[in-house]
């Protein structure tokens, strides 16, 4: 895995607010991958512009903590770095985009 494609919800949609491809663990990585592969679907969740070549794309069920340093102008988050998985239970806190 390079990277994860992160995104955020609007309302009720998600949209793409850039990727995370730092501060992943050996085994934490390892652990993350198993899940996801429990996750691959054929479509995409949100709109991506970017490269697509290596993208598999997953069902929304997971929540990431991602820690970083700013937004851009463009609503991507800037120097993002992966934490962990959060419990489902503890969801209270995920960022919506107003």
């Amino acid at each position: 895995m390079g990277a994860l494609l992160l995104a955020a919800r609007k309302g009720s949609t998600l949209v793409y607010v850039g990727s995370v491809g730092t501060g992943f663990k050996e085994a934490a990585a390892w652990k993350l991958c198993e899940e996801l592969d429990k996750l691959v679907s054929k479509k995409p969740t949100v709109e991506y512009g970017g490269r697509r070549k290596a993208v598999v794309w997953v069902l929304p069920r997971l929540f990431a903590e991602v820690e970083y340093r700013a937004w851009t102008h463009d609503s991507k988050l800037r120097h993002a770095s992966y934490k962990g998985l959060r419990d489902l239970a503890d969801t209270a806190d995920v960022y919506e985009i107003e």
